[in-house]
């Protein structure tokens, strides 16, 4: 009899993976950059935003640009997972998308803030992972959003008066990641991730096709 091999293609399900952070710490950097390591298992969460678009950013590539009575319809009609009011703009994730890439085992990126985890944690219990980012200082944090200059210095102080509400509920979170370095911060990124691929019920398809596969010899 040949020997059979069991592997995780087509036999476990995807999990959610969501990165919050005061704004400028870091998180869109690391999740672009865990993204492009490893596409083949990760899609992102392309949010739909009532805000303009930055300089450079592509509609639905970045997020879906849309304006607000269609935003307020979507709302109505149960299309997203979970939205929030963050910074003076709404923000949502589509259900049906996310869903869809569950369904085929895929892993799913959020680059969202805590009202929006919060809301995605009630529904999808373990199958959701919390990773905060922080950054090493507040002084840092104000000077990485001024290095952006793509926003009003009314933004910026809304930005940073907002750090707070974020930082408080860090305990929410499951992970926590200092941003001090790039390097330093994607490893530790990375290791988070790779670990919840190894989480036993993830696993557990693959468990239950051996148990199935002994008792059948019986």
């Amino acid at each position: 009899m040949s020997e059979r091999r069991y592997s995780d293609q087509g036999m476990t399900r995807g999990r959610l993976i969501i990165v919050g952070s005061p704004s400028g710490a870091g998180k869109t950097t690391l999740c672009h950059r865990l993204l492009a390591e490893f596409q083949d298992s990760v899609g992102f969460s392309v949010s739909y935003t009532t805000r303009k678009p930055r300089p450079g950013e592509i509609d639905g590539k970045d997020y879906h640009f849309i304006d607000q009575p269609t935003f307020e319809a979507m709302v109505a009609k149960g299309d997203f997972a979970e939205w929030a009011h963050v910074h003076g703009n709404n923000y949502g994730t589509g259900r049906a998308w996310v869903q869809n890439m569950l369904s085929q085992g895929r892993d799913v990126l959020f680059d969202i803030d805590f009202q929006g985890g919060r809301q995605l944690k009630a529904q999808y219990g373990s199958d959701a992972i919390m990773i905060f980012i922080l950054p090493p200082g507040l002084d840092v944090l104000e000077q990485r959003l001024r290095r952006r200059q793509s926003e009003s210095e009314e933004a910026i102080e809304l930005r940073l008066h907002n750090s707070l509400r974020e930082l408080e509920h860090y305990l929410f979170y499951d992970y926590l990641i200092v941003n001090a370095g790039l390097e330093q911060a994607y490893d530790e990124l990375r290791a988070v991730y790779l670990a919840t691929r190894y989480a036993v019920l993830r696993r557990a398809p693959l468990v239950e096709a051996l148990i199935r596969e002994a008792k059948a010899r019986r």
